[in-house]
């Protein structure tokens, strides 16, 4: 491995930090801070208000919005990235500021910057404004006129700044190390020496502990430059997704296959564009929290992990994986390599529901995902997965067996339901209490009914 400096490219000029400089700082107290550049704001230090949005550059022409909040510097080493301050100035502002501007789509303007760098990227990538725009909190709500000057913006045409050649893959500052290894076979050797050396993905996760907790690890091994855990492969079974690929990828493709449409809909929600912009599948399984969005949909579809250690390469269900409240069947040395993720069987009915108290950008109160093959008007496939109604996101199997072999009809679906509410047990909390989760997780089954015959 090579030591070096921390080096990027920042609004188009080469950066390299001085020796010594931490790698899990924060980018966006490194920007605030040492660079000078008070454009970036904070305003709530996870990830939620969009305030400290910056855009990373891709080879390939992407703008990628993230929280500057939740960023390492070791994680936008060797990458290009551009803040507010590097689009224009007062004298000439760039056609996104003045088009905010000419909009009165600025009130007190603490948001202003995060929404401009939102907005060029999504001049850029297109899609849904409110979409665009749910990672970007507005406290003034002034969100009418931001959103009528976001719906007439045009790309700007800019080509990407060049990325850093050949950056050092491990960083150190007095008591730290950052690693960031290029191979499968560095990372599992990192791993080995080092058991207690956080393991970072996108960092939506752990960056709390640095932004909001102010820990100061001793040694990360960062996961962003192992191309084995990078790939996405569609095939005609299902999807092959990298641990390290992140949710913005995922995304993409599952927008463009119509059988994995309930899945996209789901990962709309699942956080805002910069949260996607960051966060993996690897990272929601590694933490196997109960109320990660993506994991009762890979547990109704039937997903496999290959997971990679010491003693080779395994294969296990999504299933078997989650032991219990964010605790996993990962054994010393091993690491989550790909999740398959099979696409459901043709002609069966696949929904991906998430019950929270605010449509985007809210973690999930409930979640219900289910798959249900169908022969002659019968139930020959049962799979339905929960979240957020006890220590593990897990199927049903008393709702399943409620099902199979009956007709598709009102009153199975309703024995089902009971079966499903009587099975859980889950906790009462801010977000909701017990009972409502009971009631709700049934609602979703007995909804997947009433919506399939409407449409029929």
């Amino acid at each position: 491995m090579t030591t070096g400096p921390i080096v990027f490219t920042l609004n188009g000029t080469h950066r390299a930090l001085p020796p010594g400089t931490s790698p899990t700082t924060t980018l966006l107290d490194w920007l605030r801070g040492p660079a000078g550049l008070t454009g970036t704001k904070e305003g709530c230090a996870e990830g939620d208000c969009g305030a400290c949005t910056v855009v990373i550059e891709e080879a390939d022409g992407a703008r990628v919005p993230v929280n500057a909040c939740l960023a390492m510097l070791g994680q936008v080493h060797g990458r290009a990235l551009r803040t507010v301050e590097g689009l224009g100035g007062p004298a000439t502002p760039h056609p996104i500021q003045r088009a905010l501007a000419e909009a009165d789509a600025t009130q007190c303007g603490f948001c202003t910057p995060g929404i401009v760098m939102t907005a060029w990227a999504h001049s850029r990538e297109g899609g849904d404004v409110h979409d665009a725009l749910a990672g970007n909190l507005c406290r003034c709500t002034g969100y009418r006129p931001i959103v009528e000057a976001m719906s007439g913006l045009h790309d700007d045409g800019a080509a990407p700044a060049p990325s850093p050649t050949g950056p050092a893959t491990r960083l150190e500052a007095p008591g730290q190390v950052f690693h960031r290894p290029a191979t499968l076979e560095a990372l599992l050797s990192l791993h080995a020496a080092h058991p207690d050396a956080w393991l970072l993905s996108g960092g939506t996760d752990l960056g709390l502990r640095v932004s909001e907790r102010r820990e100061m690890p001793a040694m990360v091994i960062c996961l962003s430059d192992v191309p084995e855990m990078k790939g996405l492969a569609a095939g005609p079974e299902g999807l092959r997704v990298g641990a390290a690929t992140s949710y913005r990828q995922l995304l993409a493709v599952c927008e463009a296959d119509s059988a994995m449409s309930p899945f996209a809909g789901l990962l709309r929600r699942l956080g805002s564009r910069q949260i996607r912009g960051m966060g993996t599948i690897g990272g929601n399984l590694g933490t196997a929290s109960p109320i990660g969005d993506a994991l009762p949909p890979l547990l109704a579809l039937g997903a496999t992990l290959r997971l990679v250690g010491p003693e080779g390469r395994r294969e296990m269900p999504v299933e078997s994986f989650l032991t219990g409240y964010r605790t996993n069947a990962l054994r010393p040395g091993e690491i989550i390599q790909d999740v398959f993720i099979p696409r459901p069987p043709t002609g069966a009915l696949f929904v991906a529901e998430k019950l929270s108290k605010r449509p985007d950008q809210d973690i999930t109160t409930v979640g219900l995902s289910a798959v249900i093959g169908l022969e002659r008007g019968h139930v020959s496939l049962a799979r339905i997965a929960l979240g957020g109604t006890g220590p593990r996101a897990e199927r049903c199997s008393a709702a399943e067996a409620a099902l199979l072999g009956q007709a598709w009809s009102r009153e199975a679906v309703e024995a089902a339901a009971s079966a499903l509410e009587a099975a859980i047990a889950p906790l009462s909390d801010l977000r909701a209490s017990a009972d409502y989760r009971r009631l709700a997780a049934g609602n979703l089954l007995r909804r997947l009914w009433h919506r399939q015959t409407e449409a029929a």
